[in-house]
């Protein structure tokens, strides 16, 4: 039994090239990245413990509607972070600087589009915040960078909302069964396990959104290729 177990293994299929990767290998090369780049992927998640000590502080609408522009620059350091991360881009250059106002002014809308209904939010990033790492990586202005996005979504619009929408999805059940277990098998506060949780598995968004960028990049190159025979 041992001897046929062993011979009925079969090692993994490699994975997809960018142009046609799946969200669900998405997910996994955020992983994966994440366990290459463990402490800097860690630190991403600094800011988000921040603004979620911020949103638990508020105790009205209109404080947490005062804070929105002060969460936007914490995301969105995080974001241009996890970025550089990935994409091997550097952090100390004018590009970084266009890229981090830019991801300014695209989560901005966020917040209120998202009040209303999740989706609306993801659409509205999965449309523009392609910009960031192409101003990051591209060199491009503000305005170039915002039309580069947008032409970059409509590669494959689905690939990119599917893959948000999944990302987010998998960080919000992580860390609410990792809250869970530190809660109620460690002796954490809730508000400590809360932090942790948050800490540990945000960064998955970050650097899954910037390997989107990877994979629209190419799936518009393949259709220009083609395009072209």
């Amino acid at each position: 039994m041992a001897r046929r177990a062993k011979g009925s293994e079969r090692p993994l299929p490699p994975p997809l090239p960018p142009e046609t990767r799946t969200v669900g290998q998405l997910v996994g090369e955020a992983i994966r990245t994440y366990g290459a780049h463990f402490w800097k992927a860690l630190a991403l998640g600094i800011p988000v413990v921040v603004v979620n000590a911020l949103v638990w502080g508020a105790s009205s609408n209109p404080e947490r509607l005062a804070i929105v522009p002060l969460t936007a620059v914490l995301v969105s350091l995080s974001y241009v972070a996890g970025c550089v991360v990935v994409l091997g881009a550097p952090l100390r250059s004018r590009s970084a600087l266009v890229a981090f106002a830019i991801a300014i002014l695209v989560f901005l809308p966020f917040p209120p589009l998202a009040a209303l209904y999740v989706l609306p939010g993801l659409a509205w990033l999965a449309l523009f915040g392609l910009a960031v790492p192409a101003a990051l990586v591209e060199g491009l202005g503000v305005r170039s960078a915002l039309a580069r996005g947008y032409r970059l979504a409509r590669a494959d619009f689905v690939h990119v909302l599917g893959g948000l929408a999944t990302l987010a999805l998998v960080v919000f059940l992580s860390q609410f069964t990792l809250y869970f277990v530190l809660r109620e098998y460690a002796d954490s506060t809730r508000l400590a396990a809360a932090a942790l949780a948050s800490l540990v598995i945000s960064p998955l968004v970050f650097l899954g959104s910037a390997i989107l960028y990877v994979d629209q990049d190419a799936r518009l190159r393949s259709r220009e290729e083609r395009g072209k025979e």
